[in-house]
């Protein structure tokens, strides 16, 4: 078993787009929040086969992604 941090966020079209900072390339949708949860675990699973498949380690999660507010002059 292992766990993954996963970034939710709003959609500009609705709904909500889901990456996995640990696993670049690992992302989905959903309309909801806990479908993204569901989705999410079947995208992970997917995307940690397919490296198996391609005899490439599956990265494991050091520590979990810190989210920093910053202000810029635009």
């Amino acid at each position: 078993m292992r766990t993954y941090t996963v970034v939710v966020e709003p959609d500009e079209g609705g709904g909500f787009y889901v990456t996995v900072p640990t696993l670049p390339g690992c992302f989905t949708q959903g309309r909801t929040v806990e479908e993204c949860r569901e989705r999410a675990v079947e995208a992970i699973e997917s995307h940690i086969a397919g490296l198996r498949a391609d005899g490439e380690e599956v990265p494991e999660e050091i520590g979990a992604p810190q989210l920093l507010a910053v202000t810029v002059a635009a």
